[in-house]
């Protein structure tokens, strides 16, 4: 059973690399060290949310809808996922600060905790992850 590549270390946060892949029909191995692409540093999360946001063509209306969550929280999100692939956010008055927007992800992470969306295991990982 394959599992999906993750891009950051769940322990210390840093970078994780591929160092061999495998041919599942002929069980080719080639062994180094893989670079792997920007959207593999993005959480679960994020690429759920990337997704979304694509499939939504980019409209915020409809990503609010699919999602049920505010115009600032579609506009939190977005910013995280640029500044996770590596952009800078802009810096126009929509944009938050780096303590702002995680002050807003921890609230976002406790309504998920609040709601049942999340365990309070998961809840705790994502706000370490925060820090």
């Amino acid at each position: 059973m394959s599992k999906e590549v993750i891009g950051t270390c769940p322990v210390c946060g840093g970078t994780m690399e591929v160092t061999e892949i495998r041919c599942p029909s002929c069980n080719t191995r080639i062994s180094g060290c893989f670079h792997m692409d920007k959207f593999s540093k993005l959480t679960p999360e994020q690429r759920a949310f990337t997704e979304i946001f694509i499939k939504c063509r980019g409209n915020i209306k409809e990503v609010e809808r699919e999602l049920g969550v505010s115009y600032p929280t579609v506009r939190s999100r977005l910013e995280a996922v640029i500044q996770a692939l590596g952009y800078p956010v802009s810096g126009d008055s929509e944009s938050q600060s780096d303590e702002d927007w995680k002050a807003s992800r921890r609230k976002e992470i406790l309504e998920k905790l609040g709601t049942g969306e999340i365990t309070a295991k998961e809840a705790v990982k994502m706000l370490r992850a925060l820090r």
